[in-house]
């Protein structure tokens, strides 16, 4: 697979966070699509502003485009990420799966979470979309709420970040051109194809507390179903999942 055509490179040995990066280089009119790659990051962060750790031997790494779209829409590349980032895991089979909102698993455990910020300076339409990506290759965080892994422990070769890079490039270049032309339809049935714990008993947590429920799928912006009773069918558009 060879680097995608149009899509610029910045590498960096150390930085604070490569969505960090995205935000400067947007801020003095830079609107990619560009990658921003480090070896170590030393103040990474997760979703609702928790603390990544990205070791040195890890892919922390970050997308910088302008969609062009409305916000609610540029939401859905989230899962675009999310399937680009197993397509770039050298896995393949049962034991890679997508986990919603934006995390991939294998063997049933997190190995790589997606970050999307943006600014929309009052518009509709954000100027500049990031795209965040950390993947576990050689080492994990130990101490999480929901099980993590790596490539290494799980007994996998873990190869270098920037080829895993140039691998995850390449896929996301692909499904960015499908949502782009097609719509979201083709990206959530691929998605679905993939996704851990569909049509099985889930806890989801939200802001005002936490419900059970089958996990049904996802619609068509990409919300949660969540099927509590026969007749309670929840549409969850922000949360966690465990099961």
């Amino acid at each position: 697979m060879s680097w995608p055509a149009g899509y610029g490179l910045k590498e960096f040995d150390e930085i604070d966070s490569t969505n960090e990066e995205a935000r400067r280089m947007a801020s003095r009119g830079e609107t990619g699509p560009v990658w921003i790659v480090t070896r170590r990051q030393t103040a990474g962060r997760g979703r609702r502003g928790r603390q990544w750790i990205a070791p040195e031997g890890n892919l922390s790494a970050t997308l910088l485009l302008a969609p062009g779209r409305p916000a609610s829409q540029c939401a859905q590349l989230s899962f675009a990420a999310a399937l680009a980032a197993s397509d770039a895991l050298f896995v393949s089979g049962a034991e890679n799966k997508v986990k919603w909102p934006n995390d991939v698993l294998v063997d049933g455990r997190k190995i790589a979470g997606i970050l999307l910020e943006s600014a929309s300076q009052g518009t509709a339409d954000p100027p500049w979309l990031a795209i965040g990506i950390g993947i576990n290759l050689k080492h994990f965080p130990a101490d999480t709420e929901f099980p993590a892994t790596s490539l290494a422990a799980a007994g996998l070769v873990a190869p270098e970040p920037m080829q895993v890079l140039e691998r995850l490039a390449g896929a996301l270049a692909k499904w960015y051109d499908v949502w782009r032309t097609t719509g979201f339809p083709p990206v959530r049935e691929a998605w679905l194809a993939r996704a851990a714990g569909l049509g099985s008993r889930m806890r989801a947590r939200l802001a005002n507390g936490e419900i059970l429920g089958v996990f049904e799928g996802i619609d068509d912006s990409g919300a949660l179903l969540l099927r509590e009773t026969q007749d309670r069918l929840r549409v969850i558009s922000a949360g966690e999942v465990f099961f």
